[in-house]
């Protein structure tokens, strides 16, 4: 097979959020693809039957769709959506109520872009989806009521004088704020606007606010209030109400009735909780929840039930995975995607009250471990096998069927759907229900050689550290002579499984071998091993994957002088301490997004509450903070940096990546720094994924000594690109 190309990323599609119908005969599923006249993502709707019978159907022809939910009765499919406001809402109003004339304006097409609202598909009547509600602000999440006639919609609802500020920030007018959470990154400066829960009529789109039912926190902008409507009639949802809001890491989870009475605290500020789900009766309630001090605890499955609540998943010393909201099968019984040994994975969890252990994650882990009690979580779904990762997994409302997405690294990423009873499946022959609902990148995985993926371990300090090993599958690892990528995930509370990746089959399409390491100070191994970084950064880590390094060279497969560095977030961090400490480690780096400076980091960063959790306040720990700086140790660089960076990155500002550039500069030593605009902590539009590819590749074809021309290969001259 050929070599993928770089602008083969336009054909590429990712798998996002799955909804499974209540009786489970049909998935609905959002996928992101690309455009590359607009350069831009666009965000899609589908439904597919469940047995696989027939091709996915593409509900939304308009750019924009998540968060589908199915009504109670199947018969209307809920997503939020930035869509031109609906022709029924614009036509026949009052042109002398000015501003909803000029809403009106804005909605079909003027100069203001339009807010995300909730619209709805009636798939019993067909036709385009109508819109629900129409809030100024837009609407941020939602769920259905049991009886299918309302909605409960958290949305933004500002003061006149909220709104005023908010007009003349459009305009150019200047941040003005108290709020010690000042700004969030992907979200922007914050403001004082509260977000409210609002229940609304799915005919008529009538809203009434529940005043009692308000958002808090310092990370409200990105956690949501993540509203839940149970069958006992109680909305339940999450918030902050802590004195200091902004400076504490605690979500509570609340429930209220939808006549906007009734507020009842359910937890006691011990918790970071999210993701309440209730049970299908309404009599308990299930959520997930972190510790809110230390991210190294392992986040848990916790129940509410006859007053009480408690962790069902303390001895797992597992996390919940990202994205693993528990999903109920039946009154008694919990399914969870969990993060285990380097595997997302699924686990069948007892909703049993007696098994719950009491107190904050912390505490339930310690009890849960002396008390010795038979575990009420198990693991399922052996059929899953190791070599591909498990997300977005959905119940059916009767619980008899799952919808989930599959990864593989060289089969795609797409929607899969199973019988309940088919879960404890221990051989992918026995599923015999699973079917394959989707083939979204079957044109590059047919056209284009995908990696093969393996799992090795290494030794490093006397532990077991393991990693994925990505080649392409025409490439003879024993030959020796390969060129090595090490790819770091970030974090560091994360993991590496094998997964299908434009960017690994980028790579080793051109003849790398990638290595994954799953060091020490990342997640699925426990608690204690996630602790191992905790307020140390830049100790484990970098022995672990200079142990990794040096296992694939021993095994033959890599030539050591052609090692080169790799990694976004916590990985461009530890690439800092890497050509710090170990500066003839790489032949070249590329560190994307980073921070190399703690100190200068605090308060220009969204992350002030972490950072005092994990290393206290510079001013009370300077010497920890500074060990845990890689530019304290610049004067030792000698390795060839790519640095990139967003403009708009507030997780990791911009400026970290312009010290560590200026440092290696300043001592003679080749460097280059690539700066996108008006980027956040992600990886922006699909130009800029392939730019970022391009500077990859090329920078490591500079500095590749068994490349004779580097200019040669330089990716940046597109073929099908006219010279300007």
């Amino acid at each position: 097979m050929s070599t993928l190309p770089l602008d083969a990323f336009y054909d590429l599609t990712q798998v996002g959020e799955v909804a499974v119908s209540p009786t489970g005969d049909r998935v609905a599923f959002t996928t992101t693809e690309y455009d590359p006249d607009a350069d831009e993502p666009v965000a899609s709707l589908f439904v597919a039957p469940a047995d696989g019978s027939r091709d996915p159907h593409r509900l939304t022809r308009v750019s924009g769709a998540s968060s589908p939910a199915w009504s109670p009765a199947g018969d209307r499919l809920a997503f939020v959506a930035a869509r031109d406001e609906d022709a029924d809402r614009r036509v026949g109003r009052d042109d002398e109520d000015d501003g909803d004339a000029d809403a009106a304006d804005a909605g079909a097409g003027g100069d203001e872009e339009p807010t995300p609202q909730v619209w709805a598909f009636d798939l019993a009547l067909g036709g385009d989806a109508r819109q629900v509600t129409d809030f100024e602000e837009g609407a941020e999440e939602f769920d259905w009521g049991p009886d299918g006639e309302r909605l409960v919609v958290a949305a933004r609802d500002p003061t006149d004088a909220e709104r005023a500020y908010l007009d003349g920030r459009e305009e150019g007018e200047p941040v003005e704020t108290e709020r010690l959470q000042h700004k969030l990154d992907g979200v922007g400066y914050t403001d004082t606007v509260t977000t409210y829960l609002h229940v609304v009529d799915a005919e008529t789109g009538d809203a009434e606010r529940l005043d009692d039912a308000h958002g808090g926190g310092a990370y409200q902008g990105l956690s949501g209030m993540e509203p839940d409507w149970g069958a006992n009639d109680r909305i339940a949802f999450t918030s902050c109400r802590e004195e200091n809001p902004d400076d504490t890491l605690v979500r509570d989870v609340f429930t209220i009735h939808p006549d906007g009475t009734g507020l009842r605290r359910l937890t006691d500020g011990d918790l970071s909780a999210n993701a309440p789900t209730w049970s299908p009766d309404g009599d308990r309630l299930a959520f997930c929840a972190g510790d809110p001090v230390n991210w190294c605890v392992p986040t848990q499955v916790y129940l509410y039930a006859d007053g009480e609540y408690g962790s069902l998943t303390a001895d797992l010393d597992r996390t919940v995975a990202r994205g693993g909201a528990p999903a109920w099968a039946d009154d008694d019984t919990l399914y969870c995607l969990v993060a285990d040994e380097a595997r997302t994975r699924l686990v069948r969890v007892a909703a049993d009250p007696d098994a719950a252990v009491a107190g904050g994650p912390a505490t339930a882990a310690e009890t849960a471990d002396a008390d010795g009690a038979p575990p009420a979580a198990e693991r399922v779904f052996e059929a899953q096998g190791d070599d591909r990762a498990m997300g977005a997994f959905d119940l059916s409302a009767d619980g008899g069927r799952a919808g989930f997405a599959f990864s593989h690294p060289s089969d795609g990423q797409d929607v899969y759907a199973v019988d309940a009873a088919d879960l404890d499946a221990a051989e992918e022959t026995d599923a015999e229900s699973l079917a394959r609902l989707s083939a979204v990148n079957a044109d590059l995985t047919d056209e284009y050689a995908m990696p093969e993926a393996r799992r090795i371990e290494w030794e490093s300090d006397g532990e077991h550290v393991s990693g994925i090993v990505y080649h392409d599958p025409d490439v003879d690892l024993s030959d020796g002579d390969h060129p090595l990528v090490v790819a770091i995930h970030g974090g560091p509370i994360s993991y590496d499984e094998p997964v299908f990746s434009f960017a690994h089959a980028a790579l080793t399409s051109r003849g790398y071998v990638v290595l994954r390491p799953n060091y020490r100070g990342g997640s699925s191994y426990g608690r204690e091993f996630a602790e191992a970084l905790k307020g140390q950064w830049g100790t484990h880590e970098v022995t672990d994957i200079a142990n990794g390094v040096d296992d694939v060279v021993e095994r033959g497969w890599v030539d050591d002088d052609r090692v080169f560095g790799y990694g976004f977030s916590y990985g461009g961090i530890a690439q800092g301490f890497l050509v710090t400490q170990e500066p003839d480690l790489f032949t070249a780096a590329a560190p994307e997004h980073g921070i190399y400076d703690l100190r200068s980091a605090y308060g220009t960063d969204d992350s002030h509450v972490w950072m005092e959790n994990e290393y206290g306040l510079p001013w009370e720990n300077p010497e920890g903070i500074d060990a845990s700086s890689s530019i304290t140790d610049a004067g030792n660089i000698e390795t060839p940096l790519l640095v990139t960076a967003g403009q708009e990155d507030w997780r990791c500002p911009p400026s970290q990546s312009e010290q560590l550039y200026v440092a290696a500069k300043k001592q003679g030593v080749d460097a280059r720094l690539v700066l996108y605009e008006n980027e956040h902590h992600n990886i922006g539009t699909p130009d800029r994924a392939i730019h970022r590819l391009e500077e990859v590749t090329a920078w490591y074809a500079r500095h590749d000594p068994a490349v004779d021309d580097p200019d040669a290969a330089d990716p940046h001259d597109r073929a099908d690109e006219e010279p300007q």
